[in-house]
């Protein structure tokens, strides 16, 4: 009798639904179709308090930052979803200005998403989403994983998925504005990709046991067509990971990208066209935040040559000059209450990949921070 609920009424069956969500899911509901029925609108958020150390780089304030996001779902009908969100973006705890000042929330996501076809396994998205990921979900997102300005159609089955979309980045270098930064060698590197659009393509095959195997392919063009890096024009990327599910708890990411540029670029190398990064993660366990107590712990390899990085913001949990480097992570989730998170980060063993100056190797890396969702 859902459907002559009360207001308050409704409001105790969505904390319900929520609270025996893993229950209900082990049972074979789906607690989305009781949202959907309960209730067309759903406000949810998250909060992060974050610090990142590295020495002569990032210290003392400069350290501290936080964010807050707020999403609002609707569900319009069966098949049609509409999300709009906004976000306060990192705020560092170094800023001296008044708080009245900060007038820079920004809307990250605002998107329509509507399911087709008789088992609704089709899916166009058009809009802004928060978390575009050059690869896809299961790939590292080396390259960028931010805001993102698409229209994009997808297809999902039982073992295998397709995506193709256009859009336009909005956050990093690849998003309008120049980027400048140094590589381990102290050579300057300057991105200058004005409005920076992107048409892709990702394919991935699955196993019953959560494996999967994808490649993934991104051609670049600007409005202008000063999409810059050191000189050259930024032509396309593409890459190949696999994830693979193994044993109860375990999994290892395989991640292979490459970008190319239209002509040669000034590398650490000598005169290169083209740049590669590999990057593999050990994963035990799976942090939930639904969970309380579940925790993971994961060991990654970087190895990404000199030019590799081309200035997005990137879905990694590094930060800086993450080309010419070989380097090892390793960081450890815990969920110490339900909606509550904490995670550590911390990079070891850094070095110059090609070091023809015979310079310093980086600094190490720390990051941990408290996720909360709501």
């Amino acid at each position: 009798h859902m459907d002559k609920a009360s207001v308050e009424q409704r409001a105790l069956i969505n904390k319900l639904a929520d609270e025996f969500a893993d229950e209900l899911n082990n049972l074979g509901v789906r607690v989305s179709a009781l949202e959907n029925r309960v209730g067309n609108v759903k406000l949810t958020g998250d909060a992060r308090v974050r610090y990142r150390y590295q020495k002569d780089v990032k210290e003392n304030d400069n350290s501290w930052d936080y964010r807050v996001r707020l999403r609002a779902n609707a569900m319009v009908n069966d098949r049609t979803k509409v999300t709009y969100g906004i976000s306060t973006g990192s705020k560092s705890f170094a800023e001296n200005g008044k708080a009245e000042d900060e007038n820079d929330i920004f809307t990250d996501i605002a998107k329509v998403d509507y399911s087709f076809g008789s088992s609704k396994n089709w899916n166009l998205s058009v809009g802004r989403t928060d978390k575009y990921v050059i690869g896809g979900s299961k790939a590292y997102g080396y390259n960028y994983g931010d805001v993102f300005d698409r229209a994009e159609l997808s297809y999902k089955g039982d073992n295998f998925k397709a995506t193709a979309g256009y859009g336009r980045f909005k956050e990093g270098g690849l998003a309008g504005f120049d980027y400048t930064y140094k590589d381990a060698n102290d050579v300057e590197h300057t991105v200058s990709i004005e409005g920076t659009k992107t048409a892709y393509g990702l394919i991935e095959g699955s196993f019953d046991n959560g494996t999967a195997i994808g490649a993934y392919y991104n051609t670049f063009h600007a409005d202008d067509y000063n999409t810059l890096v050191n000189g050259s024009e930024v032509d396309d990327l593409w890459g190949a990971y696999a994830s693979f599910n193994f044993g109860k708890d375990w999994n290892l990411l395989a991640n292979y990208e490459r970008v190319s540029y239209e002509n040669d670029i000034s590398t650490a190398r000598g005169k290169e066209d083209s740049a590669s990064v590999w990057i593999g993660r050990l994963t035990y366990g799976k942090a939930s935040m639904a969970t309380p107590k579940s925790w993971d712990a994961w060991v990654e390899y970087l190895n990404a040559e000199d030019g590799a990085f081309i200035g997005g913001s990137t879905n990694s949990w590094r930060w800086g000059a993450m080309d010419n480097l070989e380097s090892w992570g390793a960081g450890i989730d815990y969920t110490f209450a339900k909606n509550a998170q904490f995670q550590v980060m911390q990079s070891f063993a850094s070095k110059i990949k090609d070091n023809s100056n015979n310079s310093s190797d980086p600094e190490e890396q720390t990051r941990a921070q408290f996720v909360f969702a709501f």
